[in-house]
């Protein structure tokens, strides 16, 4: 009997002991327990937004401020060049009389230092003679002022420093021309425009000659336009063009290689339209098509006189290449008609006479030097500024 009471408390105590294990296995968790602990996760990157940026990008979670997009820089647009008041073209040689004495000054001194000396045989009248050739003179007129002045120092006798000189500068002065019409036809006529024709080899200076003869002109108180004529020569157009931008000119342009003729037409239609003083047209100053540079001048002259009349050919040389410059002119002669002509860098050499053999070879006066590179230093051509400048003080 005990021993079964015993098998019954040990069967009781096992279901006891099983009861209370279900009890923990199975009881509520506590609500103030701390929560499991979770292994941590990686960092999400918030994608871009899509459709255009509002500003504002809203999710579930958070709202995050998106910045503006960036204005680009706009770029900003140079300042327009400011337009010069170029001084009047009255009395620059006299202004630029020294720069011009300084290259003179070896062949009047030369000439004074000859004819001053007391005794003057063949060989001084040589002397003379070779000076005045060398200086671009040219031998016909050199001769014909030799022979003059060997006949009044004979008649003089003896003489002074200052005799010496008055007679140089009556002969030079007579060779010059000093009495030859240097006007240049700038005025307008009516309701048209007066037209100047600039031609000449390239390299002369004959692009810069037209702008510095605009910005006299508009000194002068002119309203001008300029016609970039020379279109085989790109540069030759954004030259000019600067040189207008600069001195308030419009210039009458068109794609390189365009028909001179067309470009001057154009030119002077406008300046009629505009009723502008004067229009100045440049040209082409090389061979560049089969019917020849002297052919193509003809017919822009043709042409620009179905409006309006040629008032000026302005031929340009540059006084440094003396007796190349001659021939030069004598071709443009033949193919227009020259009414003028410009001497570029004449305060470069010492060749001055180059005035007075060009003006008898042509029959035609220098109207114009360029003694300088400024754009204010072309000045009208005065003979007795020249010699004076020629001969000293």
């Amino acid at each position: 009997m005990d021993g079964y009471l015993g098998i019954i408390m040990i069967v009781v105590l096992v279901a006891i002991l099983a009861a209370g294990g279900m009890f923990l296995l199975f009881r509520p968790r506590d609500r103030h327990a701390p929560p499991p602990v979770r292994p941590p996760e990686a960092p999400t990157i918030p994608e871009p937004p899509q459709g255009p940026a509002t500003g504002v990008l809203e999710d579930d979670s958070a709202t995050t401020t998106v910045p503006p997009p960036v204005k680009p820089v706009e770029p900003i647009a140079p300042p327009a060049p400011a337009i010069e008041i170029p001084p009047p073209s009255a009395g620059r040689m006299v202004r630029l009389r020294a720069r011009l004495a300084r290259s003179q000054s070896s062949l009047g001194k030369g000439l004074l230092e000859l004819l001053s000396r007391d005794r003057l045989d063949d060989d001084v009248w040589d002397e003379i003679e070779d000076t005045l050739i060398t200086a671009d003179v040219g031998v016909s007129p050199t001769r014909s002022m030799v022979d003059e002045l060997r006949t009044k120092v004979k008649v003089l006798g003896s003489r002074s420093h200052d005799e010496a000189r008055g007679l140089l500068r009556e002969q030079l002065l007579v060779l010059i021309g000093a009495d030859m019409d240097r006007t240049l036809h700038t005025a307008p006529h009516g309701e048209r425009p007066a037209v100047v024709l600039i031609v000449g080899v390239n390299g002369t200076g004959k692009t810069t000659t037209t702008g510095k003869l605009a910005r006299a002109l508009i000194g002068d108180g002119r309203k001008v336009l300029l016609g970039a004529a020379d279109t085989f020569r790109a540069a030759a157009a954004d030259q000019l063009q600067t040189w207008g931008e600069r001195v308030g000119a419009e210039v009458v342009r068109k794609d390189e290689g365009a028909d001179p003729a067309s470009v001057a037409f154009d030119a002077v239609s406008k300046g009629i339209d505009d009723k502008v003083d004067t229009v100045i047209v440049d040209t082409a100053g090389r061979l560049h098509t089969k019917t020849g540079l002297m052919d193509e001048l003809g017919k822009v002259k043709r042409v620009i006189e179905k409006k309006a009349t040629v008032d000026e050919v302005l031929l340009v040389l540059d006084a440094t290449t003396g007796q190349n410059g001659m021939r030069q002119a004598q071709v443009f002669a033949e193919a227009v008609n020259i009414t003028g002509i410009v001497l570029t860098k004449l305060d470069g050499t010492a060749k001055g006479g180059i005035v007075i053999s060009v003006q008898r070879e042509l029959g035609v006066p220098v109207k114009l030097v360029g003694l300088g590179e400024g754009p204010d230093d072309l000045a009208p051509f005065d003979p007795e500024v020249f010699i004076d400048a020629l001969l000293g003080d």
